[in-house]
């Protein structure tokens, strides 16, 4: 063996140390345009991609979502594998909320008996698919509640299923409740909690006809505790047949002392958006941010995700069907986002969500990603070029041509560029008429042209634009709309 000189080493050594060492750049994750990957043989390659209504269980350090099975078929792509039995219900895996793994399907084929009935009471047709799974975990045992339904009819089933392990064998218990095409109600869309003062388990479930209704479970085996309940309305729309209350998502927070009703309205394909109300009761009556009860008002606020547009995107529209997981008291909302312009790609995004002084929720503008948030923001930071964005309804009926879904801008909530001044004022031109801003150790306050202070959650996150960290508000504004807000920082 040769030996190398002391002195040399010690060159080698200092031209290593003084090299420029180049840090790795960090990117997306995943693409949101997902269609070269889009067929079924590639479906260990989707992560987030094609996960609709989802519902989420962390068990350990892993974190368990389980959706519809709507899946992205573009043209001039073969979607089918003959290799592979497509079943009902993903399932996908994660250890960090960000990278997804795909596990399979809780079912391989549609339960018979759901299947049976749906056809029995609707005219001799079908169920579609299996919808809208609610999973949550009882002592060592995992119950899956699931929905069977024809698409527009309220001939309905949910049933449960139950396992040892949150990836199966699922073994199905039948009935929670049914509904047919002359009921009120819908029964599709189920969320079950446990009132932590009583003991006692409520479902909410329903979509569409006759609004949401809340009714009692039996503790010990997870159905209905009495057999044909149907339970009681706890919230609707007028003329609820023209438009679209349905997915709710009941969660208890401790630290409010409050049960939140997350719901979604409009349509799936195109302006779906959330809202919420909450209640010191799991059954009601759950109040909106004006104080409206959920049952008696025509739209109820907080507006928390709409249609929207960053700069340097094409855009996200049907951004509801939330499920909410609290995170030993860290919380997150997961819904299906559709990607624009076709509005068929179907993306999860995970948001982070903060609670205001005031008791109600805001959520994040961006999508979740791993990044080291824990450094205060200071308010010289603050200072430089901003995205708002306000939440707003949109009339559906200008974007429509011949029943087809039109791409232009009046199609989302558009976000407008704002200059934030180191002495507090903001020039911009309309967005939410805002005209300064005040840090207040981790709030920010915005203030609009009449001195309304609004408070807004202020944290560090990831801007899935420009591919980089940046700072992030959200906030409610007078009306109920929400607002978000990203600074703009270029990527060097």
């Amino acid at each position: 063996m040769k030996y190398i000189p002391y002195i040399l080493l010690c060159a080698f050594g200092l031209q290593a140390c003084t090299m420029e060492v180049k840090k790795e750049e960090k990117k997306n994750p995943y693409t949101d345009d997902y269609t070269n990957i889009s067929s079924l043989s590639h479906r260990h390659e989707w992560n987030a991609a094609n996960v609709h209504d989802p519902s989420c269980v962390k068990v350990g350090d892993t974190y368990y979502v389980y959706a519809t099975g709507a899946y992205f078929t573009p043209p001039n792509i073969n979607f089918m594998d003959d290799t592979i039995h497509i079943g009902k219900l993903p399932i996908r895996s994660s250890k960090d909320l960000v990278n997804w793994k795909f596990e399979g399907w809780v079912f391989d084929q549609t339960p018979a008996e759901a299947l049976e009935y749906v056809k029995k009471v609707n005219g001799g047709h079908a169920a579609d698919n299996m919808w809208a799974p609610f999973i949550r975990q009882v002592g060592d045992e995992f119950r899956l509640y699931y929905s069977v339904s024809f698409f527009g009819s309220n001939a309905s089933y949910i049933g449960m299923a139950t396992a040892k392990s949150p990836l199966g064998p699922w073994e199905n218990k039948g009935e929670v409740v049914k509904t047919t095409r002359e009921s009120k109600m819908n029964a599709i869309d189920p969320s079950v909690i446990t009132d932590h003062k009583t003991g006692k388990d409520w479902m909410m479930y329903g979509s569409f006809f006759g609004g949401l209704y809340c009714m009692e479970l039996d503790p010990e085996t997870g159905l209905a505790l009495t057999a044909g309940d149907e339970g009681h309305l706890i919230a609707r729309l007028e003329n609820g047949h023209q438009r679209v209350i349905e997915a709710p998502e009941i969660v208890y927070n401790e630290e409010q002392d409050m049960y939140y009703l997350f719901v979604s309205y409009d349509s799936l394909f195109s302006f779906y958006n959330i809202r919420v109300g909450r209640s010191k009761i799991p059954t009601g009556p759950f109040l909106d941010y004006f104080g409206n009860d959920m049952v008696d008002t025509k739209d109820n606020y907080p507006i928390l995700t709409h249609s929207y547009m960053f700069n340097n995107h094409p855009g996200w529209n049907g951004n509801a069907h939330n499920a909410v997981l609290n995170d030993d008291g860290k919380y997150y909302v997961m819904h299906q986002g559709r990607l624009a312009p076709e509005n068929l790609a179907l993306q999860m995004h995970v948001r982070e969500i903060k609670w205001l002084s005031n008791g109600w929720p805001v959520l994040s503008p961006e999508r979740y990603n791993i990044i080291d948030n824990h450094k205060e923001i200071k308010a010289e930071e603050l200072a430089g070029s901003w995205e708002v964005i306000v939440l707003d309804d949109i009339p559906d009926k200008k974007l429509y041509a011949e029943g087809g879904w039109v791409y232009k801008p009046e199609a989302f909530n558009l976000s407008e560029e704002a200059k934030w001044s180191e002495d507090g004022k903001i020039e911009v031109k309309k967005s939410g008429n805002i005209v300064s801003y005040e840090l207040k150790k981790e709030t920010l306050y915005l203030v609009d042209e009449n001195k309304n202070k609004i408070e807004c959650a202020v944290f560090r996150g990831w801007d899935w634009e420009l591919e980089n960290e940046t700072i992030l508000f959200s906030g409610i504004l007078p009306n109920g709309r929400g607002i978000w807000g990203k600074k703009v920082t270029s990527v060097k």
